[in-house]
């Protein structure tokens, strides 16, 4: 997507340990209008008539999820990263581990909200190592539900999250995917895509 391309190259800074900061419009502070045109192109990417849910994890995949699933007129549900007293009866719970804080958690959806008879679209914002859509992926598989695919905003495809997912079968669109990134230079270069 040419569009969030050209904002990543303006705004968005590389830093040490192929991290690729963009708070100023994806992950902190969020630029609706870019996210509107985000949620329209996914679902042109997944124009299946049966897709009746979203599923995202805390936090930075929230803003897009909500927008996208306007486009998709479903209802999004976000995987907690916690435990609160606010989730209450039986849960699907699975181990992610974050690229970004470095961490593991126990990431959960109350069985409520996620079963069976659900087509599932997920979005992130980030692509990296595949942990957290794999974890996603666990979870709607638990439920009996069906994964429809995976929507990522910005996909880091030297590292092997993407492929690994796609090896396995899962449909996985990236609409903006990063070939490399240079932090001394600050140069980042983008995989041409169809």
């Amino acid at each position: 997507m040419e569009l969030l391309e050209e904002r990543i190259r303006r705004d968005g800074k590389v830093k040490p340990g192929n991290v690729l900061k963009v708070d100023s419009f994806l992950n902190h502070q969020m630029d609706v209008e870019l996210f509107g045109e985000m949620g329209k192109e996914f679902r042109r990417l997944f124009p299946s008539k049966e897709i009746n849910k979203i599923l995202t994890i805390e936090a930075s995949g929230i803003g897009i999820a909500c927008i996208t699933a306007q486009y998709f007129q479903v209802p999004v549900v976000f995987a907690k990263k916690s435990q609160s007293i606010n989730l209450d009866g039986e849960q699907y719970v699975t181990k992610i581990e974050s690229f970004t804080h470095k961490r593991v958690y126990d990431v959960i959806v109350a069985k409520k909200f996620l079963g069976k008879d659900d087509h599932v679209l997920i979005i992130d914002d980030f692509l990296a190592n595949g942990c957290a859509a794999a974890g996603l992926i666990d979870l709607v598989k638990s439920a009996g539900a069906v994964v429809e695919g995976v929507g990522i905003a910005v996909e880091k495809g030297f590292q092997e999250g993407g492929r690994l997912l796609r090896s396995k079968g899962v449909r996985v669109e990236s609409l903006a995917i990063v070939e490399s990134m240079n932090a001394d230079t600050g140069e980042i270069i983008f995989r041409e895509q169809a």
